[in-house]
């Protein structure tokens, strides 16, 4: 509504919006909805109403978008709980609504324009600062004990692929670690060598593997004994996770929120809010479906390549919410201080900004 109006009903709208007085009134934008869309709000004396419409501030909008998209939907829902038998009974169709909830239709990070532009040097401090949980995890486990088994070798590997190792890099990577271990150079070459150069379609039928999604990763065999793939939010114990997240310096309400998602079993929404918490910003602004995404995400937010959310205040106009690259930095402690690897990560942090 326009100040006029608001100036005009401000006694009202201060009267029956809990929490508003005269001057939050004139601060805060309303919006003039139908009461119809705003019943449950009326119910709970939490708007103004005249002559069939509710007065609702910007803080209770979200409600009626909320029951705007449930009675959306459920009318979606009954139109195709109609359609289903007719389409169920067609052979051709039935393979793709059996896998439609698993399937994956984003961007698979099979050809990448970084590809060759990160340095083996990088990865330790990428790993703190850019990798999603689960990849952090086999990179630390990699570390620490020289291998990884399999299914390790395959969710990091494709990984460290989609964001722009080359099969050279790669090769290099893992029998660097490998030979540090129980594994010789000569048993590297032999037996592990050929699986890395079939992940990048220069082996048996020549087929060039993409990164692992969420929904793959979530949905694969959980991990055993020994084990470092899968998704730790859906594949960690509770409280061996709620340790991880603390050794990683994440404050306790931040551990809350993330084990009461995955008591939801909401894994990828637990995972945006690690990405949130340990970049520091209110809202990521888009839908988290694959770990490489998180990758380029965190690069574009880091490098400040990437608009941050803005925040409503309470005069009623948007304000961008700052935060610096020492401020974002400063919630992380990287495993490398060498000079020369900073200054290469600015580098690359630089080269994701680009179109």
């Amino acid at each position: 509504i326009g100040e006029d109006l608001k100036n005009e009903l401000a006694n009202e709208l201060c009267a029956s919006t809990p929490g508003f007085s005269l001057s939050k009134v004139k601060e805060q934008m309303f919006y003039k909805v139908g009461l119809a869309d705003a019943v449950d709000l009326f119910r709970a004396r939490r708007v103004f109403i005249k002559d069939g419409f509710a007065y609702v501030p910007f803080k209770e909008i979200d409600v009626i978008v909320l029951n705007n998209y449930r009675t959306k939907l459920s009318k979606a829902l009954a139109l195709t709980a109609r359609s289903l038998p007719s389409i169920q009974s067609d052979e051709r169709l039935q393979p793709l609504l059996n896998h439609l909830s698993h399937s994956y239709v984003g961007p698979d990070y099979s050809i990448q324009k970084n590809t060759g532009k990160i340095s083996l040097e990088q990865i330790d401090a990428l790993s703190v600062k850019s990798f999603p949980l689960c990849m952090r995890q086999l990179h630390r486990a990699l570390r620490d004990s020289h291998h990884l088994r399999h299914g390790g070798r395959m969710q990091y590997g494709l990984f460290l692929k989609g964001i722009g190792l080359t099969l050279e890099q790669a090769l290099e990577f893992w029998k660097k670690e490998f030979i540090r271990g129980k594994v010789d150079a000569d048993k590297f070459d032999k037996g592990y060598a050929y699986s890395i150069r079939h992940n990048y379609g220069k082996e048996g039928k020549r087929t060039d593997y993409t990164p692992y999604s969420c929904m793959k990763i979530i949905m694969s065999n959980p991990p055993s004994q020994g084990d470092y793939h899968g998704c730790p939010f859906r594949h960690s114990d509770p409280e061996l996770l709620k340790q991880k997240l603390q050794s990683y310096k994440i404050p306790p309400s931040g551990i809350t929120q993330i084990l009461e998602l995955v008591k939801g079993m909401h894994y990828q929404l637990a995972c945006q809010k690690y990405f949130e918490l340990t970049h520091d910003v209110d809202d990521i602004g888009f839908s988290l479906n694959h770990p490489n995404q998180y990758f380029t995400e965190s690069q574009k937010l880091l490098s400040g390549g990437r608009e941050m959310k803005k925040e409503f205040n309470n005069s009623g106009n948007f304000q961008q919410k700052n935060n610096t690259q020492e401020s974002i930095n400063s919630g992380s402690t990287p495993t490398s201080s060498n000079a020369t690897v900073d200054t290469e990560l600015e580098g690359l942090e630089a080269y994701f900004t680009e179109d």
